[in-house]
């Protein structure tokens, strides 16, 4: 496992640092070596006021040429050293022999350092070693009242008591340096903590490759994407964000923009200002419908929410697609009605060529054809049909399409009792109607007792019990009568039933749930009656059709 990088705020704490301690030395070392230069520029100065005071007097030009310096010059050096706080006084022959030196074992001794400047008139300074090491020292000429070099005085300050000079100097250096570091440290120290908290103790390279991620999956999402602060301004968002709430192009450099800036209406706006939990709520704008969904956002560490995080969906496409669907499912609706209708009158054509009614089962098949080649003239059929057709359908129709339901019934167990005794020779309703609202009934109460009696269903109380279907159709005083009962388990929900596509079966490849509905609204076309009784022994469905005279 690679070791993990220092952090943002550990490198700049080290390198301030570092840069704190590196200044501070430079600094302090300039400064003892100004002070130094200082000290020696200053002893310099001392020693030739106090070389140039003695070659002056004239007690030591007498001295210098009695027959014995030594013996009185040498107290008088050494008293003014003590004076003087100079560290040597050297009064010398112009051969460089000493007659005086704090070491009396070095009087009579060649001086040991420069003197031609001196014994040519002129006094200079200069740092040498000597007998007492290293000094700043002043040498000058003594002359007498002709002007000759008589002899030569020298005085100075070792370099070692120069640098004890300083160590007081050296010691508020280094105080002042360790304050400044510490100082600093402190500083660099509080900000490292800041830094490292604002980065979550990420370095560099980290972030470099977090905001790399960032931005490559802000702009590559196909939703749009809006971070909203605690002040309530949008402070980041994606392409799609700038083109569905119509925001400028995001950049680098993007100002906060307010909430109430924005060109959206004013529920979308007060969801964004109030920084509220939000799930799939639908916000319209000028020209699309969009789906926000709104969640709090928190740091890692944190449970001081930073602001609002918020994702945007366009649902405009979505919703004309959906309304193309639902045109989509009408029209299947009507295939699937359709479909019924063509089952039963086809079983109706049977039927009428089985009792040899070939000319009635050609002429309906005819009228068939006739209304699927022209849908317009079929519209208008249907719209008035009562109108159109005054000698409504013949008694045959009827019983064609029981005799063609009774052989259907029987391939699935099902008896079918039928009652036609009553019936007029002539029902006054056109044919496809009845074909419609017969056939539908004698179909459900078939597939209601198929699924609730003998082998094929369970009967809580009898479950041998046959299953039979009695069907009558009767005219009295001129009103057409239809009565389907089956001894089936009944419905639970009777208006429900009524519903389009409602089924208590299983879907099959031509539709369910689409009987009861086409017999109610032909029968309500036709100004007739509905009435149902059902419960658990059966159902039994009721239909009354008034002649058309009668209809209102």
């Amino acid at each position: 496992m690679a070791p993990r990088r220092w952090s943002i705020a550990r490198r700049l704490f080290a390198l301030q640092l570092l840069f704190v301690v590196v200044g501070v030395a430079v600094g302090g070392l300039w400064s003892w070596r100004s002070a130094r230069a200082d000290l020696e520029s200053s002893a310099a100065e001392k020693s030739t006021a106090v070389a140039v005071s003695v070659a002056r007097n004239p007690f030591v030009v007498d001295q210098v040429t009695g027959p014995d310096p030594s013996r009185e010059l040498e107290p008088y050096a050494l008293d003014l050293m003590r004076r003087t706080h100079t560290d040597f006084i050297t009064i010398m022959a112009p051969d460089r022999t000493r007659f005086t030196h704090p070491d009396p074992s070095e009087i009579g001794r060649p001086f040991l350092g420069t003197t031609a400047p001196a014994l040519a008139g002129g006094t200079f300074t200069e740092t040498s070693s000597g007998t007492l090491g290293p000094s700043v020292r002043a040498v000058t000429p003594i002359t007498d009242d002709d002007g000759r070099v008589v002899g030569l005085v020298a005085a100075g300050v070792t370099v070692a008591n120069i640098t004890d000079a300083l160590v007081p100097r050296l010691v508020g250096v280094i105080g002042l340096a360790a304050v400044v570091v510490a100082v600093s440290a402190l500083f660099t120290w509080l900000l490292s903590r800041y830094l490292d908290r604002v980065t979550a103790g990420r370095g560099p390279e980290e972030l470099a490759r977090v905001f790399a991620s960032y931005s490559g999956v802000l702009h590559s999402v196909h939703e749009g994407l809006v971070v909203v602060d605690r002040s309530g301004r949008i402070v980041l968002h994606n392409d799609r964000a700038a083109e569905l709430l119509h925001l400028p192009a995001p950049n680098d450099h993007q100002e906060p923009i307010p909430v109430d800036a924005l060109d959206v209406r004013d529920g979308l706006r007060a969801l964004l200002r109030s920084g509220d939990r939000a799930v799939d709520e639908v916000h319209e704008t000028a020209d699309r419908v969009l789906i926000v969904n709104q969640e709090l956002a928190f740091a890692r560490t944190s449970t001081k929410p930073l602001g609002t995080v918020t994702t945007i969906r366009d649902q405009t496409e979505l919703l004309h697609l959906s309304g193309e669907l639902a045109a989509t499912r009408t029209l299947t609706d009507a295939l699937r009605s359709q479909t019924h209708e063509f089952a039963n009158r086809m079983h109706a054509v049977v039927a009428l060529m089985e009792l040899g009614r070939v000319d009635e089962a050609i002429r309906f098949a005819s009228d068939e054809i006739e209304r699927s080649a022209d849908p317009t003239a079929a519209a208008v059929v249907d719209a008035h049909t009562a109108d159109s057709d005054p000698s409504g359908s013949p008694r045959e129709v009827v019983v064609a399409l029981l005799r063609g339901k009774q052989a259907q019934a029987r391939e699935r167990g099902v008896d079918i009792v039928v009652d036609t005794g009553r019936l007029a020779d002539r029902v006054p309703v056109d044919q496809r109607d009845v074909v419609t609202v017969l056939g539908n009934l004698v179909d459900n109460a078939i597939d209601a007792v198929s699924e609730t009696c003998g082998p094929g269903g369970a009967d809580e109380q009898d479950t041998v019990r046959r299953p039979l279907v009695r069907v009558t159709v009767e005219t009295t005083d001129g009103t057409t009568r239809v009565v389907v009962a089956d001894n089936g388990s009944g419905i639970l929900d009777v208006e429900s039933a009524y519903r389009r596509g409602w089924s208590t079966k299983a879907a099959g490849p031509e539709g369910r749930g689409f009987g009861l509905d086409l017999v109610r609204s032909t029968v309500a076309r036709l100004g007739g009656s509905v009435a149902v009784d059902t419960g658990s022994g059966g159902s039994t469905f009721t239909i009354e059709l008034a002649p058309r005279g009668a209809r209102v």
